[in-house]
C-alpha cells in the first residue's frame, strides 16, 4: 500500500469515527478490510483507496469505517463504574432531583448493547432506592450492525460468560437455541440510535450520566478534546461522566475534573470567573 493510499484510509477513519491510526497499524487495514476487497473484487488496498476518493462511493466509506471500528463490549465491564453508579450516583441524583423527574443516562459508543443493558439491570435491581423514578437509557453508536444486535438483545454463550452475574442471567435471560435472549422488561428500558460522537450532539438532549468508556483511547489529542467538550455541553451541571480505566481528561480539557479519588468518574468543572469579575470580588 502506498503512503498516498494510507492517507486516504487515515482521513476517512478520522472523519468518520475519530479513529486515529498510524502507519504501524497498516496490518489492521489489511486484516479487517480483506472481506471488502474480496466482495468488491479488488486486488489490493490501493484499489480500494482509489474507490474511496470517489464521492459516489459514500456507502463504501461507511463500510470501511464500520469494519475498522472496534466493537468490543461486555456486561458490567470493569465493574467499578457500575459499583459507583449503584452506591453513589443513582442515590445522589434521586435525592436532589425533583419528584417525578426522570433520569437520563447515555451510553456513548454502545456497541452491541451490553453496557446499556448492564445499566438497565442495575436500575431494575435498585428500584427501591429510586422510589420508582423513571430512568431513560440511550445507547448510540456509528455501527448499524452493532446497533441491530443491541436492539435484538440476544447474546452468545461466550458473551454471556463475560461479566454477567449468574443471578442476573437466571432472572433476566432465557435460553433460545444457541443464544440467550434478554427479557422484554430490560430491553424496553433502553433505546438505541445511530449517532457519531463527533457530530452535533444537541438533538440528543441533556443527560444526568454519560458513559463514554474505552472510546477516547482511539482518538488523537485534538479529537479527544473535541469529544469531551461536546459531551460537557450535553451533561447536566451536576451530572457525571464515566471514562475507561486507561482514559483521563487531564491535560486534554478543562471542562471536567475528577469526582473524588477514583479517576474513572468526572464532573463538570466550575467555570472560573473572568479576570475583571475576580477584581471586583
Amino acid at each position: 500500500m502506498t503512503p498516498r493510499s494510507f492517507e486516504v484510509f487515515a482521513t476517512v477513519l478520522r472523519a468518520g469515527s475519530g479513529l486515529a491510526i498510524g502507519p504501524d497499524k497498516s496490518y489492521l487495514l489489511e486484516t479487517r478490510l480483506a472481506p471488502l476487497l474480496k466482495r468488491e473484487h479488488l486486488p489490493e488496498l490501493d484499489a480500494l483507496a482509489e474507490k474511496l476518493r470517489n464521492p459516489a462511493h459514500s456507502g463504501l466509506v461507511r463500510e470501511v469505517v464500520e469494519a475498522m471500528t472496534t466493537n468490543e463490549s461486555s456486561f458490567f465491564r470493569d465493574d467499578r463504574p457500575f459499583t459507583h453508579l449503584r452506591t453513589q450516583a443513582l442515590p445522589r441524583l434521586h435525592a436532589i432531583r425533583p419528584t417525578g423527574a426522570r433520569l437520563r443516562v447515555w451510553s456513548a459508543a454502545a456497541s452491541t448493547g451490553q453496557e446499556a443493558y448492564s445499566i438497565a439491570m442495575l436500575v431494575a435491581e435498585n428500584r427501591a432506592t429510586l422510589g420508582g423514578r423513571e430512568v431513560e437509557i440511550l445507547g448510540t453508536d456509528i455501527s448499524r450492525e452493532a446497533l441491530a444486535r443491541a436492539r435484538e438483545g440476544a447474546y452468545t454463550q461466550f458473551e454471556i460468560q463475560r461479566g454477567l452475574p449468574m443471578q442476573l442471567l437466571a432472572k433476566y435471560f432465557r435460553k433460545d437455541g444457541a443464544r440467550w435472549q434478554l427479557s422484554d422488561a430490560i430491553r424496553n428500558m433502553a433505546t438505541f440510535r445511530e449517532w457519531n460522537l463527533l457530530t452535533d450532539l444537541r438533538a440528543l438532549g441533556q443527560f444526568d450520566l454519560v458513559f463514554c468508556r474505552n472510546v477516547l483511547i482511539y482518538f488523537d489529542q485534538v479529537t479527544k478534546a473535541r469529544a469531551l467538550e461536546a459531551i460537557s455541553r450535553q451533561l447536566a451541571p451536576d451530572g457525571l461522566l464515566y471514562l475507561g480505566g486507561a482514559e483521563t481528561v487531564l491535560g486534554i480539557t478543562d471542562r471536567f475534573v475528577p469526582s473524588g479519588s477514583d479517576h474513572i468518574v468526572y464532573e463538570r468543572a466550575i467555570p472560573k470567573p473572568a479576570l475583571h469579575e475576580r477584581a471586583l470580588v
